[in-house]
């Protein structure tokens, strides 16, 4: 490796790290790639329940959490959702939309690395796994890399090694201590896209767990309508992953039970069946169990009788203004080990958005996970390691 000149080395052989070292090997610079583990694209491999959401169809900066939330648009406007679809197409690759515009591969996670490695190939790439980074240092307008095989030098350096979510993949924050070390900020890291943990009387949810139904969960002025699950440990399911990012501690998160429905819907109930109970009126909308649930402590905090007849017209109103807006309030999250992403990272204010060099350290660039840029649930993640690497090959490409 040593006897070897190379253009550009990229640290990780994740989503963005491939995707870089692809389009930048294909327009004639010479890469390497230095993966500390044993096979690139873990995570793709783990990611989508193996089949990879690989992007979103709607895609839009707004759908971004960052301190600088215009940061992302240059990218993302420059490589699109459409052109990695046409990326996966090229190769034959089988897809499907899931909801809210999701698209998987019909086979496996497998397929994407396997074409991301092709691509490598195309442009004569080379990846290196079992090649952790040790030591990284600049000298004479060249990054010096300290591998188990010996030292690499490179006068570009592409720092795609993530986040430290999921730390069983092998994730550290290992960009956010290289950052540092060549003077850049970094947004403090936290879990985001992460189960939440319920504590004191809200942990008499924790038994149902398993049990899911569709609601609007909100953080602050986050909302979205999708499944949430009871854990063994507090909340989970799409919407509660959504709300996590923007959840902080000591905040609530307020789900509504029932958003087909409006705050009179109990009203209604009773003048249509008088002889209903709080529980089949429930039932009617919610899983038996959360609607056994739901009712008992609403009949114990808001005075509903059986039947709904008995009940005041006041304290039906009141009981569906709390099923509209049911405030919990976490313990805190699953952490990094549970958690698909992470929000913070490598402050944008230090990088280019045209083209993801760091504006005081010239040669070096950050991409995907590891900036302070974080996606959604549901395919954007992906398609920001996708973009930021492109913007990043090609400013590459054009030195």
């Amino acid at each position: 490796m040593n006897g070897t000149q190379f253009d550009v080395l990229v640290l990780g052989a994740g989503a963005a790290g491939l995707m870089c070292a692809a389009r930048a090997g294909q327009q004639g610079r010479r890469v390497l790639v230095l993966e500390g583990a044993d096979r690139p694209g873990k995570k793709i491999l783990i990611s989508g329940g193996g089949r990879c959401n690989f992007t979103n169809l709607h895609v839009a900066p707004d759908r971004y959490l960052s301190a600088n939330p215009h940061f992302a648009k240059s990218a993302l406007a420059r490589y699109t959702a459409r052109d990695f679809l046409a990326l996966i197409e090229a190769y034959g690759i089988a897809w499907h939309e899931k909801t809210l515009g999701q698209l998987f591969c019909d086979g496996s996670a497998r397929q994407v690395v396997d074409m991301l490695l092709a691509e490598c190939a195309k442009g004569g790439a080379v990846v290196r796994c079992g090649s952790p980074v040790s030591q990284v240092g600049h000298a004479e307008g060249r990054f010096v890399i300290a591998t188990p095989a010996g030292e690499v030098r490179a006068p570009r350096l592409v720092v795609a090694t993530g986040g430290p979510s999921i730390p069983k993949m092998g994730a550290t924050g290992f960009a956010y201590d290289l950052a540092r070390q060549f003077g850049l900020k970094v947004v403090q890291p936290r879990p985001a896209l992460v189960p939440l943990t319920l504590g004191g009387e809200d942990a008499l949810f924790r038994e149902l767990s398993g049990v899911a139904t569709e609601v609007v969960a909100s953080a602050g002025k986050a909302r979205f309508r999708e499944a949430a699950l009871f854990t063994h440990r507090g909340l989970s399911g799409p919407a509660i992953l959504q709300v996590s990012s923007y959840w902080q501690p000591g905040e609530e998160v307020a789900i509504d039970f029932l958003p087909d429905a409006d705050a009179d819907h109990l009203l209604a109930v009773k003048a249509a069946n008088p002889r209903a109970t709080l529980r089949s009126a429930l039932a009617a909308n919610l899983p038996e169990r959360l609607a056994h649930d739901l009712a008992e402590r609403l009949a114990a905090h808001a005075g509903i009788a059986a039947p709904l007849a008995d009940t005041r017209d006041k304290a039906l109103r009141a009981a569906g203004e709390r099923l509209k807006r049911w405030a919990f309030h976490p313990s805190g999250t699953e952490g990094f080990a549970k958690a698909e992403v992470t929000v913070g990272g490598v402050s944008t204010a230090g990088l280019s958005s045209r083209t993801m060099e760091a504006k005081a350290v010239p040669g070096l660039y950050f991409i995907g996970e590891a900036v302070d840029v974080t996606g959604w649930l549901g395919g954007y993640n992906f398609q920001w390691a996708w973009a930021s690497a492109v913007a990043c090959a090609q400013a590459i490409a054009e030195e």
